[in-house]
């Protein structure tokens, strides 16, 4: 349920703008361009603020949101295809097994977990971006988020979430995929679950790893245990309760054995 893009329409962080108001850069761009006149230095303690009131606006949503799994891949998913439909089983899933869905917001794969989630009575959750054309925040949101800055949303993402599941994507979902791994790889973040749905889609970019990166002393052997690749929702499912009970069971252990030292201690 997505409205038709309007090319003289933007989302700017909380703002609509439309017509001569809408800037021909993005903040992203107006942050990172270092060419032309340096007035702009002038400006980046203002830039901060903003940054700090991203972070902030995002942490106070968020901050009571149940435990929860990240969804990602295209927007450009048609409703009613396959995938669409995968994803939409996936989100429903998710639900019943006691999370929360967090997409980032917009069309295709995105909305599609959302609406699982949320017509099956889950927290569905929407964390947007601002893009130079217009992609509304998708209809099946309990909470929805729009964001200045990629780097700022993508900390929500991994701070709230238990778990990535990634569907069929393009560069967007590849980005949020690897730095995902990246994160547990370098042990950055407690490692939590990554897995692929669709293995005709993805079976050939994890041959290349196990073939040309493995091989080439690029990553470790065990680097190929941080991603699960299936086509099976059950499975998807079933992969992150798994490790949510190892990781459960692993506290319980590491607790159990401090209050035994501290009883040995006395």
């Amino acid at each position: 349920m997505t409205s038709e893009v309007n090319p003289r329409t933007r989302r700017q962080g909380p703002a609509m703008l439309r017509g001569r108001a809408v800037p021909q850069t993005t903040t992203d761009q107006r942050l990172l361009d270092s060419r032309g006149p340096a007035d702009w230095v002038h400006a980046d303690p203002w830039r901060v603020l903003r940054i700090q009131a991203e972070f902030v606006e995002g942490f106070g949503l968020l901050a009571e949101l149940p435990k929860a799994v990240s969804v990602f891949g295209s927007a450009r998913t048609k409703p009613g295809s396959q995938e669409y439909e995968l994803a939409v089983d996936i989100g429903a899933r998710l639900h019943e097994a006691g999370y929360a869905v967090i997409t980032g917001g917009g069309p295709g794969i995105m909305e599609a977990a959302n609406k699982g989630c949320d017509e099956n009575g889950g927290t569905s959750v929407g964390l947007g971006i601002e893009l130079p054309f217009e992609q509304k925040l998708n209809d099946y949101l309990d909470i929805g988020l729009e964001f200045r800055y990629f780097f700022v949303r993508k900390t929500m993402f991994v701070k709230y979430s238990q778990a990535f599941v990634v569907l069929p994507g393009g560069f967007g979902t590849l980005d949020e995929l690897f730095e995902a791994i990246t994160l547990v790889q370098t042990k950055k973040i407690t490692r939590f679950p990554i897995v692929l749905v669709g293995t005709e889609f993805w079976g050939g970019l994890l041959d290349w790893v196990r073939k040309v990166m493995l091989p080439s002393g690029k990553i470790s052997p065990e680097d190929l245990d941080l991603v699960h690749l299936t086509d099976d929702p059950d499975e998807v499912v079933q992969v992150v309760r798994d490790a949510h009970l190892k990781a459960e069971r692993r506290l319980q252990e590491e607790a159990a054995a401090v209050e035994a030292a501290a009883a040995e201690g006395t």
